[in-house]
């Protein structure tokens, strides 16, 4: 990391104020607009690269891939997890090395393979036998890190169905590997996204540490553990400080697989997530029927247009408005569309002020992961979540 960057880093410490809630105060915006500030996601790099030690970081680059924040992450020294070609072209276009970046989807298409592998990109992840057998036909002596499933943890987001093998598959999957002329180079998991407790890894850490010692006993010199995403972001609800919990991580992960194994990990939320907030807008607040015991509060974002984590109420987001002063009340809170499944929180009805009117400004804290990528071109008609970078 060169003097200038560092410098900068100092200059933006120099207050710890929510610069990008300072903008939304001081901006109209005609459209829901997710503010994120660049030096707050430095900041939180800092933390998590302190804290995770030897552990190579590699953005998660779904999380958020806005030009502004990839460029500010490769100048710290950042390395990135792509899913796609698209994500692979933003990493190449902000500055990053081929080498720096890894292809950490499962599920690929043989050309963004062929794309990727040219480009000299040779970490891939897999979790099925015709994943490798495509990677060894468009990306031959490729490292792959297999990815196993992995118990559920009690995470907000579980990540434990659609992707990875089975633990019992993997012996025979790094022996097809090696079979095939690829690297059998690791083993990789999610505990899941927004996992609040270091001890939520335990159980986890000790079944990969028991397929670890399987693969050795077998003869697979496995190199690199992937212990991907899952540090938290606060959502109104305190959680351990980026720092401390990515130590308290590794501190698990040391006890189970010693000093000598290769980490990385793959923060997403955790190092963006808290860096942005929406600026939004209420359209409506009605009443069903007169004997309703909450509002109906419309915004004009929903889960069509960013907020799509809040699918089955998972992430709860912080909602603050202009009218925090007043008296407040239960409501229930949807989204502007003509889908009946835009709504937001109902299950547990959100507290809003009671003088909440058509016309007041909203502002959803903790988004600046998952919201616009989530966000649809245009449906319905309604725009994509428009994005501002400080």
């Amino acid at each position: 990391m060169n003097a200038n960057v560092l410098g900068q880093i100092a200059r933006d410490d120099a207050s710890l104020a929510p610069r990008h809630l300072a903008y939304i105060a001081n901006t109209r915006f005609d459209q829901p607009t997710l503010v994120i500030d660049s030096a707050a996601v430095a900041r939180q790099y800092l933390a998590l690269s302190r804290g995770l030690g030897r552990a190579k970081i590699h953005y998660a680059v779904k999380a958020n891939p806005a030009p502004e924040i990839l460029r500010r992450l490769v100048a710290l020294g950042s390395n990135f997890d792509a899913a796609s070609r698209a994500e692979i072209e933003m990493c190449r276009a902000a500055g990053a090395s081929a080498a720096r970046i890894t292809f950490g989807n499962t599920i690929k298409r043989p050309a963004d393979i062929v794309y990727a592998y040219d480009l000299g990109i040779r970490h891939f992840a897999a979790d099925a036998e015709e994943e490798l057998e495509k990677l060894a036909e468009h990306a031959p002596g490729a490292h792959v890190c297999l990815r196993v499933l992995v118990e559920p943890t009690g995470a907000d987001w579980p990540l434990s169905r659609k992707f990875g093998s089975a633990p019992e598959m993997a012996i025979s999957l790094m022996a097809r590997c090696t079979a095939l002329g690829l690297v059998p180079h690791g083993l990789s998991f999610h505990v899941g996204s927004q996992t609040r407790d270091p001890a939520m890894w335990d159980g986890v850490l000790d079944q990969v540490a028991g397929i670890w010692q399987s693969a050795q006993a077998a003869g697979h010199a496995l190199k690199l553990l992937n212990i991907g995403g899952g540090f938290p972001a606060s959502y109104g609800s305190e959680v351990m400080g980026a720092e401390a919990y990515a130590a308290a991580v590794m501190a698990r992960v040391d006890a189970r697989f010693g000093s000598d194994v290769e980490v990385m990990a793959e923060p997403g939320r955790g190092l963006v997530a808290e860096a942005g907030a929406i600026a939004a807008e209420v359209l409506l607040v009605s009443r069903k029927h007169d004997s309703d015991l909450h509002r109906w509060v419309y915004l004009d974002i929903g889960k069509f247009s960013g907020l799509a984590e809040t699918m089955d109420e998972a992430i709860r987001y912080k909602i603050t408005t202009e009218r925090d002063h007043e008296p407040t009340g239960a409501c229930v809170l949807a989204g502007p569309s003509c889908d009946s499944v835009d709504v937001l929180y109902e299950k547990q009805p959100v507290q809003l002020p009671l003088g909440l009117r058509a016309g007041d400004r909203v502002v959803i804290h903790s988004c600046g992961a998952y919201t616009s990528t989530y966000a649809t071109v245009g449906f319905n008609g309604f725009p994509p979540l428009d994005v501002v970078v400080i």
